[in-house]
């Protein structure tokens, strides 16, 4: 069993009276933001070790709670000793640590309690030295047994402390940081200002990770830039997405009145204005607000293609555009079905990419040629998909 040891001690460095870990981050708080590592992880339950419980802190528990884990505040070892179960394997995150998905997936890993560290002569602000020539960089898996050794201690002892040291006396092995962890926003700090700001690096790094070239090369770059305008003024993904279904509508009706090149560049910003409200929505933690909006954004091509092949068929009084289209609708249908959730190879097709060759048809007012080299791609991409099914079979 995996669980969680969230920490909310210590005090902003520039708002008095406010805790590190409610300071706003991407649209959430920073300890939401954390809880969402550890469930990405994941982690069943989430323990949080408190000094007090502020109302914006408990606000956050509680939306913590309504992700599906079980969430518990303690105050000292001994009550956190009694809440993880003897077998536990317990992922630690410093108070005021910000990270990525990929340092959790290091550190989350089966095995004997482990330290994520770097060399003393790299050393940030916030990190703490645990031997060897080495620094804790803010995460940590420990044995459940570590928190009945902290409890035998007295209580005025700090908890972090106390468990990297019985972690480093058990023989904690040594798991370096990462090369590109800090660049892309690891650090540990309680000032708001400094954690405004790597927000916007994390989120950013997030946003590239997005799977498939044309989430990665078309709207990541535009993510990237629009997350330091964006999540500042809490823009709601449901306006962004809001902003494209007009869009998206203007652009069908532009294909049905025989505008092919125009129709088909509105449904493609379209498409990605819905892409872009997926991502910031999963940025702010809304997953079920999400996935409609993932939904629509591969709807929308697969309408655009329909539209854009009936049009061509009504002007060329052949049947060949339509058929086409509905072609390449059912390929791609089930190529989305053989690629599941799995990651996705980077040549490989989506529906918006397959909006790209229809606009090159277009473009060369040959439709049909658009649409065959759109199927033609979708073919590739779903023999792939279920070659690597058959493969894993």
């Amino acid at each position: 069993m995996l669980a969680g040891l969230l920490i909310a001690v210590h005090e902003a460095d520039d708002r008095p009276g406010m805790l590190t870990a409610t300071l706003p981050f991407g649209g959430t708080t920073l300890i939401e933001y954390q809880a969402r590592l550890l469930i990405g992880a994941g982690v069943a339950q989430i323990v949080v070790l408190v000094s007090r419980l502020t109302p914006e802190l408990l606000g956050a528990l509680g939306r913590i709670g309504r992700r599906g884990v079980a969430v518990d505040a303690v105050r000292t070892a001994p009550e956190a000793a009694q809440k993880f179960h003897p077998l536990a394997r317990i992922v630690m995150l410093a108070d005021g640590l910000t990270t990525t998905d990929d340092v959790m997936e290091v550190i989350a890993r089966d095995g004997r309690d482990a330290l994520l560290v770097v060399p003393d002569d790299a050393m940030r602000p916030g990190y703490e030295r645990v031997g060897g020539g080495m620094a804790w960089a803010g995460a940590a898996r420990l044995d459940a047994r570590r928190f009945g050794e902290a409890a035998e201690m007295p209580r005025d002892y700090d908890l972090q402390a106390t468990l990297l040291m019985l972690a480093s006396q058990a023989g904690a092995i040594h798991v370096l940081l990462p090369s590109d962890a800090e660049r892309h926003g690891h650090a540990i700090g309680h000032s708001g200002a400094a954690l405004e700001a790597r927000g916007r690096t994390v989120l950013a790094a997030m946003v590239s990770t997005r799977r498939g070239w044309f989430d990665r090369l078309v709207v990541a770059p535009i993510a990237r830039a629009l997350v330091p305008v964006l999540v500042p003024r809490a823009v709601p993904p449901v306006a962004i997405a809001g902003g494209g279904a007009v869009v998206g509508v203007v652009g069908l009706a532009t294909l049905a009145f025989d505008h092919p090149l125009i129709g088909l560049i509105l449904a493609l910003g379209a498409t990605v204005a819905l892409s872009l409200a997926a991502v910031f929505a999963e940025l702010r933690d809304e997953g079920e607000s999400a996935r409609p909006f993932r939904h629509a954004a591969a709807i929308l091509p697969g309408l655009a293609a329909l539209v854009y092949g009936h049009a061509a068929a009504r002007v060329s009084s052949e049947g060949g555009p339509l058929l086409a289209a509905v072609a390449l609708i059912v390929i791609a249908v089930l190529g989305e079905r053989a690629i599941g959730k799995v990651p996705r190879r980077r040549w490989w097709g989506s529906p918006p990419a397959y909006l790209l060759p229809l606009l090159l048809g277009a473009a060369a007012a040959m439709p049909i040629a658009g649409l065959v080299l759109a199927g033609g791609y979708a073919t590739a991409t779903a023999s792939a998909a279920i070659e690597r099914l058959r493969r894993q079979a």
